[in-house]
C-alpha cells in the first residue's frame, strides 16, 4: 500500500475514533442527567427511623440491639445499647408465636418521675423474619394522665352530687309530712331552695371546669383591660360582701392589659374575691391590688380571714377540697372555685399563687402574661418603690407599691 493509502487509512481510523468518543461522551452525559439526584431509599429509611416520634429498636434472635433511634434512648427502653428486659422477653414471644406482642415499657419508678419525663411507654413487638424483631414504642403519658383525670373527675362528681340530691329528697319528704304546719313547710322550703341553689351552682361550675380541662376548645383570646376585669368581678361579689359587712378596697387604676378571655378572667377573679369574703370574719377588710412584675400582670386578693395551714396550702387548688367543710356548707361552697382559677391561669399561660398564715389571713395572686403592647401606669421596678423596698421581700411579707397600697408577695406555687 502506498504512503497515500496509509495516510488515508489513518485519517479514517482517527475520524471513527472521534465519532465514537463523541457518541460515548454524549451517552454518558445523558445517563448522568437522567440519573436521580438525592438520597437513596436506604438513606431515606434511616432518616425516617431516626426522626420518628416513636422509639424504634431492631433486635436479633439473641435479643441484642441491631439498630435503634435516639427516641428509644429518650423513652428509656434502650440504655447503653442494651434493650429493656421486658422488650427482650416480648421479642422472644413474638419470634415463638410469629404474632405481634404488646408490652408495657413504662419506667419502673414512674411515680418518681419529674418534669416532662415519660411515665407511660407502651410498645408493640413485631417479627421481621430471619430471627429479627422490631420494637415500636410510643409515649402515652398524656393519654394515661387524661384518662386518670377523667376517672377521678367522674368519681368526685358522683360523690359530691349525692349530698345535695339526698338532702333535697329528705327535705321534700319532711315537707310532705309537715303539710299541715305552715311554719314548718316554710322553713323546710327555704332549706330546699338553699340546697337546689347550691346544686345548680355545683353543676354550673362542673361544666365550666370540664371546658377548662379540655372538653371544649378555648375561645379566641383578645385584648382585655385589667381594670375592667376587676370592676366586673367586684360587681359580681358586691352583694355577698355587703351582706357580711365586708369592705373591699382596691388600688388605683393600673392601665394594664392582658391577652386573654375576659369572661374566664372575670370568673377566676370573682372566685378569688368570693373565697376571701366567705372565709373572712364579718366586717373584716378585703383588698385587691394590681401591678406589673417581670412582664407578668399580678392581681392579688388579700383577706384577714382564718388563713390556711401549710399542709392545706398544697391542696387548696384540688377539685372539691375544702379547708373548712362546715363553713363551705354554710356558705354553699362547692370546692371547685380555686380549681377553676388554677385552670383559667394555666390556659392563659400563667399561674395562681397563695401565701397564707393561720389566724392572719391569705393572699391569692393571679399571675398572667401582660399584653405585648401594654403601657402600664406603674411597675414594681418604679424608683419610688425601690427606695422603700431594696429587694424582693420574702413570701408573706407586705410590700408597698408605688401608690402606697400594700400587697403581699406570694409563694407556694401549686
Amino acid at each position: 500500500m502506498t504512503a497515500l493509502g496509509y495516510s488515508a487509512l489513518l485519517i479514517g481510523v482517527l475520524a471513527l475514533g472521534l465519532v465514537a468518543g463523541y457518541r460515548l461522551a454524549v451517552s454518558h452525559g445523558r445517563s448522568e442527567r437522567t440519573r436521580a439526584k438525592g438520597p437513596t431509599v436506604a438513606e431515606l429509611l434511616q432518616r425516617l427511623v431516626h426522626t420518628s416520634d416513636n422509639g424504634i429498636v431492631v433486635l436479633n434472635s439473641f435479643g441484642d440491639v441491631v439498630v435503634h433511634n435516639p427516641r428509644a434512648d429518650e423513652l428509656g427502653f434502650v440504655r447503653d445499647n442494651r434493650p429493656d428486659s421486658r422488650a427482650r422477653e416480648a421479642s422472644d414471644r413474638a419470634l415463638n408465636t410469629g404474632e405481634p406482642v404488646s408490652v408495657d415499657l413504662s419506667p419502673p419508678n414512674r411515680d418518681a418521675q419529674h418534669g416532662r419525663a415519660p411515665t407511660a411507654v407502651l410498645g408493640n413487638v413485631r417479627p421481621l423474619g430471619d430471627g429479627f424483631t422490631v420494637v415500636d414504642a410510643a409515649d402515652e403519658s398524656e393519654s394515661v394522665r387524661l384518662e386518670e383525670t377523667r376517672r377521678d373527675f367522674v368519681a368526685n362528681v358522683s360523690h359530691e352530687l349525692k349530698t345535695p340530691v339526698g338532702a333535697l329528697a329528705l327535705l321534700a319528704e319532711t315537707v310532705l309530712d309537715a303539710a299541715d304546719d305552715p311554719d314548718e313547710v316554710r322553713r323546710f322550703s327555704n332549706k330546699i331552695l338553699h340546697e337546689s341553689t347550691r346544686l345548680g351552682t355545683l353543676v354550673s361550675e362542673l361544666i365550666a371546669l370540664s371546658r377548662l380541662q379540655g372538653a371544649e376548645p378555648l375561645p379566641e383570646l383578645s385584648t382585655v383591660d385589667v381594670d375592667d376585669v376587676v370592676e366586673e368581678a367586684l360587681g359580681r361579689c358586691r352583694v355577698a360582701a355587703e351582706s357580711a359587712g365586708i369592705d373591699i378596697t382596691t388600688d388605683d387604676a393600673s392601665g394594664l392589659r392582658l391577652e386573654g378571655d375576659r369572661t374566664l378572667l372575670v370568673t377566676a377573679l370573682s372566685n378569688l374575691i368570693n373565697n376571701a369574703v366567705s372565709y373572712s370574719p364579718d366586717a373584716s377588710p378585703v383588698s385587691i391590688s394590681r401591678r406589673l412584675r417581670e412582664d407578668y400582670v399580678e392581681i392579688a386578693v388579700t383577706d384577714r380571714g382564718i388563713g390556711i395551714d401549710p399542709a392545706d396550702q398544697e391542696r387548696v387548688f384540688e377539685r372539691f377540697y375544702r379547708v373548712d367543710r362546715a363553713r363551705s356548707r354554710a356558705t354553699g361552697g362547692t370546692g371547685l372555685g380555686l380549681a377553676i382559677v388554677k385552670h383559667v391561669a394555666a390556659n392563659h399561660g400563667g399561674e395562681v399563687k397563695v401565701w397564707s398564715k393561720s389566724g392572719t389571713g391569705s393572699t391569692f395572686t393571679l399571675r398572667l402574661p401582660r399584653h405585648p403592647r401594654s403601657e402600664p401606669a406603674r411597675t414594681t421596678e418604679n424608683a419610688s418603690a425601690r427606695s422603700e423596698v431594696p429587694g424582693d421581700e420574702p413570701a408573706g411579707r407586705a410590700a408597698p407599691t408605688a401608690e402606697g397600697t400594700r400587697t403581699v408577695e406570694t409563694g407556694g406555687v401549686r
